[in-house]
């Protein structure tokens, strides 16, 4: 079996699947849910000539309904399984506030989580919960009441945005992480990260004329308890021992030209800060930054990555239960570590693939397994029943298209090279429904030619009528001077052919449309052992 696993689904109805995650069988958790912040996240993909799309397509929404049925099974589910997480909750929904209602639902939606998030975790394991100011006092409440107030053990404090201003209230900056372990015996590689250039600067005030930075520290001991002997005119109790002292004396470490001399501390042997709770040397992802995708909550690699060193070793088992663009599974990746990945939408499975493909190279498909997408034509027709815009993006995902919102019936795009090297647009259309009509390939010649698109591609669920493939037929073809061959403008594929029958359409080789990532050529370095 493969070492790894992606995940498309509810992660509760997943985590609930003790066959694929059993007791106490994840080192380190690290999540990152939505905040309950009432926002719309979206995603910005770019059209196939590198152009932003001007609509943006709804990744997922935060916001929780306190009345709905989902929030009253969480709560009755509580109840039994941990009393006093359901006490919290119905504290929270009954305080009267006009948010209350719907913070409880989203403290309910993470409780029935946590648990499970509790229960896969090893007893040496750590979790790290990701969140920001609105929810994550409940949010430690509900940490406290699960892990144990015992097993708290930081509240870290990362400057997500450099300048934000509010009208009538301070800048809200920052995140929080909360980090809890599930008991006293855990895993923790205590870390450095460079000094500032301001600390430096303010501190290593002194040089040797060899230009060897330093700084002073006091030779006085501790509780000022120590040898008392006279040296260089003071007799005093000191740190260390008088011959301890003539070696460092010969060794140029003693700084004599003050009343009392002191030790040379020189910054080329310092090995850095220990990090602590406030993290403001990690630079936010902005919209210059390489790394970024356009994914709205996309963290930065060195941020997972100094968790990761912090309370992991090689080998050990990396959970992301909300991976949204995968950025806990790359740097897990990265420092070889194991990984798994859940998310509910195929738009982040399909990111979070060509991330580690982008990352890794084409090798990396052999590492890891995924699960949860349809496999035939029957998981495909449920996906359909049960969710018409996962099925869209998950067909288009057949093909290797991106998503765009239905914006003039373009349901994803491709792009390809042709003469004078410029990009030519593929749009693409998806039917799930039973009832097909040469009116949709109609509605798709008229999409590619307000488009301005090379080819038009129509993906049923159900086999097309004996009208629409006439109709495609004669739609005419696409000739390709570059690739020297023409090409059918609209093409018509069920999802049996192309899922179980293994064809294709009729392309030139495509171009992406999804801003690459950035290749990873060696293990990250994110702090340094103590």
């Amino acid at each position: 079996m493969k070492p790894n696993a992606l995940y498309y689904g509810d992660n509760l109805i997943w985590l609930r699947n003790h066959d694929k995650f059993p007791g106490e069988s994840v080192d380190l958790i690290y999540l990152d849910p939505p905040f309950n912040s009432n926002a719309d996240y979206n995603v910005i993909f770019q059209e196939p000539g590198g152009e932003e799309s001007q609509a943006q397509l709804r990744a997922f929404g935060d916001t929780w309904g306190w009345d709905s049925e989902a929030s009253a099974l969480a709560l009755q589910e509580l109840s039994n399984e941990k009393l006093e997480a359901a006490r919290l909750i119905e504290w929270i929904a009954n305080r009267g506030d006009k948010s209350s209602k719907s913070m409880a639902a989203y403290i309910g939606m993470m409780a029935t989580r946590l648990l499970e998030l509790y229960r896969v975790l090893k007893t040496d394991g750590s979790i790290y919960l990701h969140c920001d100011s609105t929810a994550s006092h409940y949010l430690k409440m509900l940490m406290d009441t699960i892990f144990g107030m015992d097993n708290f053990r930081n509240e870290i404090v990362w400057k997500r945005f450099n300048f934000h201003a509010d009208a009538k209230r301070f800048g809200r900056v920052s995140d929080r992480i909360l980090f809890y372990t599930k008991g006293d015996n855990y895993r923790f590689n205590r870390l450095r990260t460079d000094f500032s250039e301001e600390y430096i600067e303010s501190k290593f005030t002194h040089y040797d004329p060899d230009g060897r930075r330093f700084r002073l520290d006091n030779l006085n001991p501790p509780a000022g308890r120590g040898p008392v002997y006279k040296y260089h005119g003071v007799t005093k109790a000191w740190r260390f021992t008088k011959d301890k002292m003539l070696q460092f004396e010969a060794e140029g470490k003693i700084y004599t030209d003050s009343k009392v001399p002191q030790l040379k501390r020189y910054l080329d042997e310092l090995e850095g800060q220990a990090i602590h709770d406030m993290w403001i040397d990690i630079s936010p992802i902005n919209s210059q930054a390489k790394e970024r995708l356009g994914y709205p909550t996309q963290k930065p690699l060195a941020l997972l990555e100094r968790i990761i060193q912090a309370s992991s070793s090689e080998g050990n088992v990396v959970l992301d239960p909300f991976c949204g663009c995968g950025t806990a599974l790359v740097a897990a990746h990265k420092l070889n570590r194991k990984w798994i990945g859940i998310d509910i939408t195929y738009l982040s499975i399909d990111l979070v693939e060509q991330r580690l493909i982008d990352s890794f190279g084409e090798v990396v498909r052999t590492t890891y397994s995924t699960y949860g997408d349809p496999q035939d034509v029957k998981s495909a027709q449920a996906l359909w029943e049960k969710d018409a815009k996962e099925f869209e993006l998950w067909a288009i995902r057949l093909i290797g298209a991106r998503p765009r919102p239905k914006d003039g019936g373009v349901d994803g795009v491709l792009g390809f090279i042709d003469k004078d090297r410029k990009v030519q647009k593929i749009v693409v259309q998806v039917k799930g429904g039973e009832t097909l009509n040469p009116g949709m390939v109609r509605d798709l010649i008229g999409t590619v030619e307000k488009e301005k698109a090379a080819i038009g591609l129509l993906i049923t669920l159900h086999k097309p009528t004996s009208g629409m493939t006439e109709l495609a037929v004669h739609a005419g073809v696409y000739k390709s001077e570059f690739w020297n061959k023409s090409y059918p403008r609209i093409q018509v594929h069920t999802i049996q052919e192309l899922l179980v029958e293994g064809k294709q359409f009729d392309l030139p080789p495509q171009v992406s449309t999804l801003k690459r990532a950035e290749r990873v050529r060696e293990q990250g370095r994110n702090g340094k052992l103590l």
